[in-house]
């Protein structure tokens, strides 16, 4: 069947919000390292990694393995009413990893999950359902988390369980403070919050959520610091900070473990999903033993910390830590961050180059001026493609590219993404 085909058939029967990559659409049907081949036999270099989860790559031995075995049980689900073994060593490990004290965890299905729960335990421990949010921020597409997003383009509905005040500090390049060095930059977002938990709540407010790096918004990087700044700011009224950790975690910054981490503050939550399953659903919250207990009602997860993912889970991690891949997305970042950088010098239609670690994303503008090119970004996507190179876009005027490649990339493969954004660049400008 051809792939025209299947996108009527797509088209036919699946949401017409639920968007597709490329003017011709491709199916992706196997996959090894850091490839993927679509069902013509094209083989590209994946520098998206299905939105940051395949984060180790594409089969991988010692996952697929691990998998293997527990289906050789027979057991593929029991359900959080029975022990698992598995979900419980997870656990401890993330418990350990994430410095909270007297750390629980909870096992969900995907990062939105993930954010819900941590937005209903917040809401109750503090018996608020007033929370502040980034501009520009995104949490995921269920009520509570569609409600907690300051970014227009994933914000379906006003309705929302939660009453929210949204604060700057995320995306520094179309900031009103861009201007302004690191330490006045902080300052200026630290007053801001201030301001707007004393204007517009009534002062119990619940928490505040955050991305360290902001990931749909376009890969936004605040200055070291501001979110330990601002914990002082919900420390003075007891707010609850989570950090959404989905996109950050798991050494993909390179620098940290956790995103978090490069602002001097262990947060009372945080949120983790995608490259921990490396392809497997799993997702989850690690929060202060008080925090998590706060409930006052049952509740489980059916699905959420199932057998299959979590002995999954535990071989992505042990592979990130036996190959020290936070190291390798130091070194690999930081090669390709200096080379954008290069490129940007170079090109006018490049209006910032920003990320850390394997997460770095490329702002594209009208030449000459800071207006977002929707055009331009378009047509690096697909001349990317047309390289053998598949990327993300994404930001609040989707005229970013993300880049994200699973963290086990090679430096070679850097200078081939390299080779293959420079192309796509030059061929998307001539274009115009």
């Amino acid at each position: 069947m051809s792939e025209r085909a299947l996108v009527d058939r797509h088209r036919a029967v699946l949401p017409n919000w639920m968007a597709l990559y490329y003017a011709d659409p491709i199916e992706i049907v196997h996959g090894h390292g850091r490839r993927v081949t679509d069902s013509h036999g094209k083989t590209y270099l994946d520098f998206f990694a299905g939105i940051l989860t395949n984060a180790i790559g594409y089969d991988v031995a010692e996952i697929g393995d691990a998998v293997r075995k527990q289906l050789d049980t027979g057991i593929m689900h029991t359900s959080t009413l029975y022990l698992i073994r598995s979900q419980v060593e997870l656990a401890e490990r993330i418990a350990e990893l994430s410095g909270i004290p007297d750390a629980k965890v909870f096992f969900t299905n995907s990062g939105t999950e993930a954010n819900e729960t941590a937005l209903m335990l917040a809401t109750q421990y503090r018996r608020s359902n007033q929370v502040l949010a980034l501009r520009n921020s995104y949490h995921g597409r269920a009520f509570a988390t569609v409600g907690v997003t300051g970014n227009r383009g994933w914000s379906a509905s006003s309705l929302s369980p939660v009453k929210v005040s949204y604060v700057h500090g995320g995306y520094r390049y179309r900031s009103p403070f861009a201007a302004l060095s690191d330490v006045d930059y902080i300052r200026a977002c630290t007053d801001d919050l201030r301001e707007i938990i004393q204007t517009t709540t009534s002062g119990d407010v619940a928490c505040l959520i955050a991305e360290p790096i902001q990931g749909v918004g376009g890969f936004c990087v605040p200055p070291d610091g501001l979110f330990g700044a601002f914990a002082e700011v919900l420390a003075e009224h007891g707010i609850l900070f989570i950090s959404d950790e989905v996109q950050t975690g798991w050494g993909r910054t390179g620098e940290h473990f956790w995103g978090i981490g490069a602002h001097g503050v262990v947060p009372d939550m945080m949120t983790f999903a995608k490259g921990l399953g490396n392809g497997l659903a799993i997702g989850g919250v690690v929060a202060r033993g008080e925090v998590m207990d706060s409930l006052g009602a049952n509740s489980i997860s059916t699905f959420g910390g199932n057998p299959v993912a979590t002995v999954g889970a535990r071989a992505v991690l042990d592979y990130v830590f036996d190959h020290d891949l936070q190291a390798n997305a130091a070194t690999q970042g930081d090669r390709l961050l200096r080379g954008l950088r290069a490129m940007a010098e170079r090109n006018p239609a490049i209006g910032d180059v920003r990320g850390k670690g394997l997460m770095i994303g490329i702002e594209l503008v009208e030449p000459g001026g800071t207006t977002p090119s929707v055009p331009i970004a378009t047509a690096v996507l697909e001349e990317a493609r047309a390289r053998g190179l598949l990327v993300g876009k994404g930001g609040l005027h989707n005229n970013v590219i993300r880049l994200a490649p699973p963290m086990t990339v090679t430096e070679d493969e850097v200078d081939e993404a390299l080779e293959a954004l420079a192309g796509a660049l030059e061929a998307a400008g001539k274009g115009r």
